[in-house]
Parts: C-alpha cells; sequence; structure tokens
C-alpha cells in the first residue's frame, strides 16, 4: 500500500516538473503582497555580501555560477536551496543587497540545482515563502524578464509542491512544506487548487505535530520554536487570503506558546535539548507576540517530557522523556535525563547544544550522552546513535514530581541501559525554595557494579576552580555569583569542554564525577549558593 502510494505521488511530481502547460496562467507579480514576518540580522547581509553564508556553526561559499558545485552538510545546504537568508540582505537594506538577492535567484534558477535537497517540499516550500515573501526588496523593481522566470518558476514549484504532499518527512519540515504551498495560495489566487490542496493537508498535520500539551512531537525546543514560527506565518497568510483558518490552528498555536515559555531560560533563549541551540531571546519573544498571549510556562509537560523546576531566581528544566519515536528522531540526542541550570539571566550548568551544519563527527559528538549533563555507564550512550534517527533507547521512563512551601522533588528513571547491562539510572532532584540551594542523587539500580561517570557541563561564561583539596569546585557567574558544587563516594575533576549553544564552537569546562571500581552505585551532590 505505501509503495503504490510513492509511485502515485512520483508520478504526479513527475508531471508537475513538466514544463508549463500553455494554459496555466503566470501572473506578472503576486496578486496579494506577501511579507516574511520575522527579522534578519544586518550582520549576516553583510557577510552574504562578501559570499559567506553562515547558518547552525557552518559556513559555505555562496556567489554565482555555483549552485550546483555547493559543498556543505545536509542542513546547511538546505538552508541555502531555501532562501530565507533573504531576511538578512532585506535587513542590509542597501542596493548591493537587492542585487546581490536578485542576481542569486536568478542564477539558482538559471542552473536548477540537481542536489535532491533543492527539491524536497520542505526546502521547496521554504524558498516560495521566500521568494514571496521578500518579492518587493528583490523583484518589483527588476526587468521584465526576471520577474517573468521569477513568477513561472514560482507557479512550477508550487504546481511540485502540491503533487509532492503529503510530505514524506513526518517531523516539522512538513509544516514548512505546507507554509509555502499555502503563501503561493495566497499570492496566486488564480491557481485555487493550492489552497485546496493545502487545506486538506493542514489539519491532520497539525494535529500529528503537536502533543496534547503543547510540545512539538520531536521534543526538541529548536523544532517548538520553528513550528510556532509557521504555523502563526500560516494563520496570517490565510487571515491576509481572507480564508478562515481550521480551528485546530488556533487551538494548537494557544497550546503551543505556554510550551514554548517552559523551555526558555532565564535569559530569554532556550534550553539545549535534542539539537537545540538558544537562539536570540528577542526572536523568541516576537514568535511568542505573533502566536498571541497564552498561558504562563508550566511547570511540567507531561506529554513532552520536559519538567520545569523554578524557585527564586533560579530554574532547573530536566529532560524526563522517553526519545521521540522513529520517523520523528532525525534530531534526537542520547540526552535522557540531562538537566540545565540558570540562575537569573546566567547559565551555569549546561548541555553541549547543537550543531545542525557541522559535519558528522561534530554531528555525533553533540547527541551523545557524554554532552549531556548527566550519566553515563560504561561509555555507552543511553540510547544507540544511528545517522538520522535512534536505534536502541529507553522504552520506560517514570518520573514523580512534589512541591511543598515552594520547595521541589523530582525523581526520575529510564532503561535506556537495561539491555547492555541490565541497568536503571535513577535521578533525584531538589531545588529548595529559596532556589539557592540544589541537591541530586544519581543512582545506578543493576545485580552486578557498574563503572560510570557523572557530568556537569558549564556555560563558557562560568569561571570554576577546585576547592577542598579537589573535593568542591567553585563557580563564578558572569554576574559575580558564587556557586559550590561538592559530591560524595567519586573521584571529582574540572576537564575540558565545547559549547555549541550560541552558534559557534567555544571552550569550556566540565565537572566529572567518576565512580570508583567496584565502588557504590550511587552519588550524592549538592550546589549550593556561597557568599
Amino acid at each position: 500500500m505505501r509503495s503504490d502510494f510513492r509511485l502515485l505521488r512520483g508520478a504526479r511530481q513527475l508531471v508537475a516538473r513538466l514544463p508549463l502547460p500553455r494554459f496555466v496562467r503566470v501572473p506578472d507579480a503576486p496578486t496579494q503582497p506577501v511579507r516574511d514576518p520575522w527579522p534578519g540580522d544586518i550582520n549576516l547581509g553583510v557577510r552574504l555580501l562578501k559570499g559567506e553564508l553562515e547558518f547552525g556553526g557552518g559556513n559555505l561559499v555562496l556567489r554565482a555560477g555555483g549552485w550546483n558545485g555547493l559543498k556543505g552538510s545536509g542542513p546547511l545546504l538546505t538552508y541555502a536551496h531555501g532562501f530565507t537568508w533573504l531576511r538578512h540582505l532585506r535587513a542590509l537594506g542597501t542596493d548591493p543587497a537587492r542585487l546581490l538577492a536578485r542576481g542569486l535567484a536568478s542564477d539558482w534558477m538559471a542552473s536548477s540545482p540537481s542536489d535532491p535537497i533543492a527539491r524536497r517540499p520542505d526546502v521547496a516550500g521554504a524558498r516560495i515563502a521566500a521568494w514571496l515573501g521578500h518579492y518587493d526588496f528583490f523583484a518589483a523593481t527588476a526587468d521584465d524578464p526576471f520577474r517573468q522566470r521569477l513568477m513561472a518558476r514560482l507557479v512550477s514549484d508550487a504546481r511540485g509542491l502540491s503533487a509532492a504532499l503529503p510530505a514524506e518527512e513526518l517531523d516539522a519540515r512538513a509544516l514548512t512544506a505546507l507554509k509555502g504551498l499555502i503563501a503561493a495560495a495566497v499570492a496566486l489566487p488564480e491557481h485555487n487548487g493550492f489552497l485546496i490542496r493545502a487545506l486538506r493537508f493542514l489539519p491532520r498535520e497539525v494535529g500529528r505535530q503537536v502533543l496534547p500539551d503543547g510540545s512539538h512531537v520531536e521534543r526538541s525546543p529548536a523544532a517548538q520554536l520553528t513550528a510556532l514560527q509557521d504555523m502563526t506565518e500560516i494563520r496570517a497568510l490565510l487571515q491576509a487570503g481572507q480564508t478562515q483558518p481550521p480551528p485546530i490552528l488556533a487551538r494548537t498555536i494557544e497550546q503551543m506558546t505556554p510550551a514554548l515559555r517552559a523551555m526558555r531560560h532565564g535569559d530569554g533563549g532556550l534550553a539545549l535539548f535534542n539539537g537545540s541551540r538558544e537562539e536570540t531571546s528577542s526572536l523568541i519573544d516576537l514568535v511568542l507576540t505573533q502566536a498571541g498571549r497564552g498561558s504562563r510556562a508550566p511547570s511540567s509537560l507531561t506529554e513532552g517530557g520536559f519538567q520545569r523546576l523554578q524557585a527564586g531566581r533560579t530554574v532547573l528544566i530536566v529532560d524526563a522523556g522517553a526519545p521521540p519515536p522513529p520517523d520523528i528522531d532525525r534530531t534526537a540526542h542520547a540526552g535522557t535525563l540531562s538537566m540545565e541550570l540558570s540562575v537569573g539571566r546566567d547559565r551555569m550548568i549546561v548541555n553541549v547544544g547543537g550543531f545542525p551544519a557541522g559535519g558528522p563527527q561534530w554531528h555525533d559528538a553533540a547527541r551523545a550522552t557524554a554532552a549531556h549533563s548527566t550519566l553515563v555507564i560504561g561509555d555507552l550512550n543511553s540510547s544507540e546513535l544511528l545517522e538520522n534517527s535512534l536505534g536502541r533507547r529507553p522504552v520506560s521512563v517514570t518520573v514523580q514530581r512534589q512541591e511543598a512551601n515552594g520547595a521541589h522533588w523530582l525523581e526520575a528513571t529510564h532503561d535506556g541501559w537495561r539491555k547492555p547491562f541490565g541497568a536503571i539510572h535513577r535521578r533525584r532532584l531538589y531545588l529548595s525554595e529559596s532556589g539557592e540551594d540544589i541537591r541530586g542523587e544519581d543512582v545506578i539500580e543493576a545485580e552486578s557494579p557498574q563503572p560510570f561517570t557523572l557530568r556537569f557541563h558549564l556555560h563558557p561564561s562560568v569561571q570554576a576552580s577546585l576547592q577542598q583539596d579537589g573535593a568542591a569546585v567553585l563557580m563564578r557567574l558572569r554576574s559575580g555569583g558564587g556557586w559550590i558544587l561538592r559530591a560524595d563516594t567519586t573521584n571529582l575533576t574540572l576537564e575540558e569542554s565545547i559549547y555549541l549553544g550560541s552558534g559557534e564552537v567555544r571552550k569550556t569546562e566540565q565537572v566529572v564525577l567518576t565512580g570508583r571500581e567496584g565502588g557504590p552505585q550511587h552519588v550524592k551532590w549538592a550546589i549550593h549558593k556561597v557568599g
């Protein structure tokens, strides 16, 4: 049945890629204006003028005549062919920026890139939305031949995208594909089939993408942000086209807003779980504003699997859920029961973060359990890392939570090491009502003792030093506050680490607690404010 569906879709796409029939009308310009609602970065626009495209910590050379020779990681090429970087040139707003945008689009159409990534539904959707969203910037004042070629390509790509639906990608990329087709439907209302087909699949896709508590199904703060951006754009596009959005869209946006708030630290950026980076707080604020007021951040995302403990100025966020299921685990990390800790606007304990544009070695290193602030047994990941998915993974993740007089207790377990070691990892956490006393206990429940390492990765802004003959670590935050980390029954060391959360590779440190050979299978630790 699935193979028959793929054959039918392949046939539709083949027909859609044929030259436009004479009876297909290509308008001279978009009938309805479409505007990209998200801000660009002037600095990235300046770099584009120099031929440098930056995304996710990676770079590639982007110049006229080079579309079929682009070299880079999959996410970087996805970004390049999706043209969302046009917003950076628009932010720059100069004539050279306008002419570069026009030249690169013209060259892309002339070269018709052969890379399959360029034809993927989500990439085509992003490109259609970007070309239409910045049409007034780079195309409205162009000569007639350019505008005619651009409009013809928009119609052709929209036909191909319509034929490709429903998108085979089951994660958030499917929303981007739908957004592109809806943008084309609004800007080109004479092609009413685009809207009919998009609205056929939109309600089902929205329902599949978002869990009942408002968490995105990928369990990634980054995917949460991107999906909410796409949904608010889709709602705005439908309203601009005087089409009533399906009721599920408004309900889902309202559910996603507080869930996104729960994934933010005190500095306004995102927690670093499952391939996420901090992102700019101003962008997140704008997305939340566009989405609507929503309610305050919940303390627990039951279906999404995140727990947020907050007291005083302290925020503790824990990944206490099972990894996303197969087919939507492309960005999933082996970070079950990892935690992040911030005080005010200062991040203290972090995960390494995601490096979407890095090569395979960077990609795998960032996904490993050792790149997260949690326990590792025998240097083996808690989930098996495959190229674009997970293999062995935790099946059972349990959570119990209590609150009293402003203090929080959390106990969680996962069985990711049951098959290789017959082991269960149990993590207990306590946050005092003042937020200035955090205590934890990590336990391995197994018939035979297992070697383990417990890691606390520090944000690069933290200055750390060993104290008390190596029995504790003093951590100085950027704001000047001091915190002490102590532990028992283990060897405590301060080692090198890296941080990818800000979009570049930054050196930092990590506190490492190593269980002694044949020693206790648990470690108690505490972090409290000093001075």
